[in-house]
């Protein structure tokens, strides 16, 4: 009996313990949130790079109506057919390489604007960074002071 109740004052002492040291490490968390969107649409990169992707989207357009014109004009079924494949070759060489560039370039600024929400988490020291369309309650916005170093 004596054996079972020094067992159990042992484990209710590692049990303290590690609440004890569970509230410690609690109080030392801290948590931000970022509005993402917010910061990405901020962001001067971001804003140039949709601008640069309208400038490509018209460019496909003038191209679409050219060939639409030149097709149209071409009374021969046979080099009608012959010009479409032509220029539908030509529209989806020219929407994967705008679509590949634009991809590749959003990707650096992604990885870019990541690598700053980062930085300026750990140099305020918080523990993690979460989305703020995911947190209900809780976490310290650090979404304008992302906005500011951002742009």
């Amino acid at each position: 009996m004596t054996k079972k109740l020094g067992l159990f004052a042992v484990s209710l002492a590692v049990l303290g313990s590690l609440t004890l040291s569970n509230a410690s490490m609690a109080a030392d968390f801290s948590v931000a949130v970022v509005d993402v969107p917010a910061v990405v649409n901020a962001s001067a990169q971001v804003q140039a790079l949709k601008k640069e992707q309208q400038v490509k989207a018209q460019e496909i357009v003038k191209f679409i109506e050219k060939a639409r014109k030149d097709v149209a004009s071409i009374s021969d079924a046979k080099k009608k057919q012959a010009a479409e494949e032509k220029y539908n070759k030509e529209f989806a060489a020219k929407k994967e390489k705008m679509d590949a560039e634009y991809a590749k370039k959003l990707q650096a600024l992604d990885a870019s604007i990541s690598e700053q929400i980062t930085a300026k988490a750990k140099a305020d020291g918080y523990n993690v960074v979460l989305s703020k369309n995911v947190v209900l309650y809780g976490g310290t916005d650090i979404t304008e002071q992302l906005v500011k170093i951002i742009k």
